[in-house]
């Protein structure tokens, strides 16, 4: 049972909001994919799929990212009781718990068409990558952005067995969308962040910061309505499309950089957010 607990908190299979917001660009990019003559079945099979795919590589990530992290995160106040920081766990065990999610995440990945398998064993650098990132720049979040998001374009694929460039663009207003949010989560860590060395865009705009999550989420805003042009009317995608909105405003303002608490609160808005975007790009199909 001990090593269950150590194994969920290093995981963090006990916070769902890291393996959703990695599916829900999966999920957007899947609805968006789909026609309504098509097998619902498949789809359905599919958004399982991603699920399992986005919860496994986000475990894996984690322990990957704490092994990197081990030495930061034990002088962090947020972090320092992490399993690996703590010493619950050796660095060897984690390693070969990331081996093991690897394998598992491959066996899901071999059940998509080739251009899917390519396209995922291609985002393995970026994601293994991450951790690295705030190291050596100060948009590490811009890098999560794009490997994040990178399922969008995966999920696609996977449906249509084809590469339309079209689809960057909600890749796109993907990356903003997570450049948005991580810099709120970010904003927790940033006192610590600066005495140990680290990087971050919170840490960049810490005096505008507020603008910064604005400039990111109305970018964002703008590349999605881009995007939906043609299906913007009276319907309920532009009703859905406008809650999304009013969700990231809503982050907008009641951000506070002081308030640790409320950055993770309004941080965690995004599965909403996330959740009403899917329903509104799959609405399409009605």
């Amino acid at each position: 049972m001990r090593h269950l607990k150590i194994f969920i908190e290093l995981t963090r299979l006990n916070k769902p909001i890291g393996y959703m917001l990695l599916f829900w660009p999966c999920a957007w990019g899947l609805a968006y994919a789909y026609q309504f003559n098509q097998n619902i079945n498949l789809f359905i099979y599919y958004i399982f799929l991603f699920f399992s795919g986005s919860v496994l590589m986000r475990s894996a990530g984690c322990i990957f990212n704490d092994i990197i992290d081990k030495d930061f995160d034990k002088k962090v106040e947020r972090t320092k009781s992490r399993p690996i920081a703590s010493g619950k766990i050796s660095v060897k065990k984690s390693l070969i718990y990331v081996l093991f999610l690897c394998v598992l995440a491959f066996i899901i990945l071999i059940q998509f068409n080739l251009l899917t398998i390519i396209l995922g064993l291609g985002s393995m650098f970026f994601a293994f990558s991450y951790p690295f990132m705030k190291r050596i720049t100060y948009w590490p979040q811009l890098f999560l952005g794009v490997t994040f998001n990178w399922g969008l374009i995966m999920a696609w694929v996977s449906l249509t067995n084809t590469v339309n460039y079209e689809i960057f663009i909600l890749y796109l207003s993907a990356i903003f969308w997570t450049l948005g949010y991580d810099t709120i989560y970010g904003a927790q860590d940033m006192s610590d962040d600066e005495i140990i060395g680290l990087k971050s865009t919170a840490i960049k705009f810490k005096k505008n910061i507020k603008f910064f999550i604005f400039f990111s989420y109305f970018t964002s805003i703008l590349l999605m309505i881009y995007f939906f042009k043609n299906y913007i009317g009276i319907n309920a995608f532009t009703f859905l499309l406008l809650l999304f909105i009013a969700t990231l405003i809503f982050q907008i303002v009641k951000f506070d950089k002081f308030n640790s608490n409320s950055c993770l609160k309004i941080f965690k808005m995004n599965n909403y957010s996330g959740l009403i975007l899917f329903f509104g790009i799959f609405s399409l199909n009605w």
